[in-house]
């Protein structure tokens, strides 16, 4: 009998190129056999800075009925994939602020061991696609987790180039959300890989407590 893996898909999207990995993710990983949560943190920004940006606008009330992540949320999973576009080569505030809430679980333990992994977005082709994953593994770190990234373990993964993560260059001029096979490519490989090691380490853990 396969193991079922309960995956949290937990990301924060201004503009839609976040939301449409995330979704890409939870496809492939359902498809890998994975029982799938996908949330959204909530949004700090204030409304006039939103409405500002008609990308941003119409985005943030398209997804207006996306869940925010809860602590049931991760205590149910067996892995999360943390999604953040990049902010100065850093996690965005909104995911940042969501990591922050955590330490509850995280002085319980109820956080570690279990697979961690992410992917970003950037606006510009070296604007700390790296730099962002890494940032965000420093809190799998402190969790205890384990942290799978896709490393080079497939083809596509020398086609996006990036072993840490699952990462897009929104090309100015493209639409919000259009982030073309090749970023589809990673986030399906990735979510298979988080799901196959995150079934072994729950396989692995079912027969010691035989």
């Amino acid at each position: 009998m396969t193991t079922a893996v309960n995956l949290a898909v937990i990301y924060y999207s201004s503009t839609g190129t976040g939301t449409a990995i995330a979704n890409e993710i939870a496809i492939a990983a359902e498809e890998a056999g994975a029982v799938v949560r996908v949330r959204k943190v909530a949004e700090l920004a204030p409304q006039v800075a939103i409405d500002s940006n008609l990308a941003w606008a119409a985005h943030h009330a398209a997804t207006a009925d996306v869940p925010a992540p809860t602590e049931d949320d991760l205590s149910w999973a067996d892995a999360i994939i943390y999604g953040s576009p990049t902010r100065f080569g850093n996690v965005a505030s909104q995911l940042k602020q969501h990591l922050d809430t955590l330490s509850s679980l995280w002085q319980t333990g109820a956080l570690a061991d279990k697979v961690y992994s992410g992917f970003t977005s950037t606006a510009t082709l070296h604007g700390g696609h790296e730099s962002t994953l890494l940032a965000l593994y420093n809190t799998f770190h402190h969790f205890g987790g384990v942290i799978v990234p896709p490393g080079y373990t497939s083809p596509v993964k020398f086609v996006d180039g990036n072993p840490y993560g699952t990462s897009h260059h929104a090309v100015a001029g493209s639409e919000p959300g259009d982030i073309g096979d090749d970023t589809r490519n990673a986030a399906r490989h990735q979510a298979e890989r988080v799901v196959g090691i995150a079934r072994a380490l729950k396989q692995g853990s079912a027969k010691r407590a035989v």
